[in-house]
């Protein structure tokens, strides 16, 4: 949604929905609730868990007594959110562990790795989370565009390296953040690295897209293994993932008394994240899309097969996996 279209709302009448959100604080999503110890025992790790979604997805997940690896790039940042999640999740709670995870990197990414693999017995949960959002146009370490390297490249490695773990630990889960804006995305399989032209919206859209297409291929390969993939869309959130977006400084507090108003919290955006990790209701369903705890009807390009294997095929080129 743009920031034109949110401030004609406010401007035509949304100030006094933004009065009503901002005095009542009612929620427009359902926040479950779990036995507070439900994940005990259980392992999950979370890509981009210092800041937004990720974040907030962790701090239920430890208040429900899971360990928690906090995949992240920038450790500082890490340490910092781990400290306010150990704050807030009260006395009986799970274990955080912060690990370095730059998935502009595919050497970090096999670093982390080849840490997790030595250092954890199992894993019952990945959630493949970080993203990054309308950046300028640059390139991974590897020669990427970051877009596309980071949301889709980095996660597919990840995901590859991890599995045989995520098998042993069956039955277990993986879970991978998209969004709604993948309706604006195409594969163009000429120019998948965006060098004969870069548009930074349509470039989000694609990698949001190649989430979808990488977990309608991935649970075909997983089927009778007792690893389930399912994709959400957590729809619009209050986060930091748009501040590569420029908002002029007239329009920026209209932006920000609407987002107040318009987005959802951090938390609300967590909620179908948790409920992949942790429910019961989604035990052996695979390859489904989920937005706000439903399951959700994906247009026919983002679960086109064809399409989804010869992206698969070509990651693993770009990717340097060998059979």
């Amino acid at each position: 949604m743009s920031a034109a279209i949110i401030l004609a709302a406010v401007l035509g009448g949304g100030i006094l929905l933004i009065a009503r959100r901002m005095f009542s604080r009612e929620s427009t999503v359902n926040m479950l609730h779990y036995p507070s110890d439900m994940m005990r025992g259980k392992t999950v790790i979370i890509t981009g868990a210092n800041s937004g979604i990720g974040k907030a997805t962790a701090l239920e997940l430890v208040k429900l007594q899971a360990r928690v690896i906090m995949a992240c790039r920038d450790q500082q940042r890490a340490e910092d959110a781990a400290q306010e999640i150990r704050a807030e999740a009260g006395s009986d709670q799970g274990e955080i562990v912060i690990k370095r995870l730059d998935l502009a990197s595919l050497q970090s990414v096999h670093s982390f790795c080849e840490e997790i693999i030595k250092e954890e017995s199992r894993i019952d949960v990945l959630i493949n989370n970080a993203g990054i959002y309308q950046c300028p146009y640059t390139k991974t370490e590897d020669g990427f565009e970051m877009q596309f390297g980071v949301n889709h490249l980095g996660h597919f490695l990840l995901t590859h390296l991890l599995l045989d773990l995520l098998k042993k630990s069956a039955p277990s889960r993986i879970v991978v953040v998209s969004s709604k804006l993948y309706k604006n995305g195409d594969i163009n399989f000429e120019d998948l690295n965006s060098e004969q032209s870069y548009n930074k919206a349509f470039a989000y859209s694609r990698s949001k897209l190649a989430n979808l297409l990488f977990t309608c291929e991935l649970a075909k390969r997983l089927e009778e293994t007792g690893v389930t993939v399912n994709a959400l869309t957590p729809g619009i959130v209050r986060t930091n993932l748009g501040r590569h977006v420029k908002i002029s400084l007239l329009a920026k507090p209209l932006f920000n008394l609407a987002s107040w108003a318009f987005f959802k919290s951090p938390l609300e955006g967590a909620q179908t994240s948790i409920f992949l990790a942790c429910s019961p209701d989604v035990e052996g369903v695979q390859g489904k899309c989920f937005a706000n705890c439903k399951e959700e009807e994906l247009l026919p390009k983002a679960t086109d097969e064809e399409v989804a294997r010869k992206l698969w095929d070509i990651s693993e080129i770009m990717v340097g996996i060998t059979k």
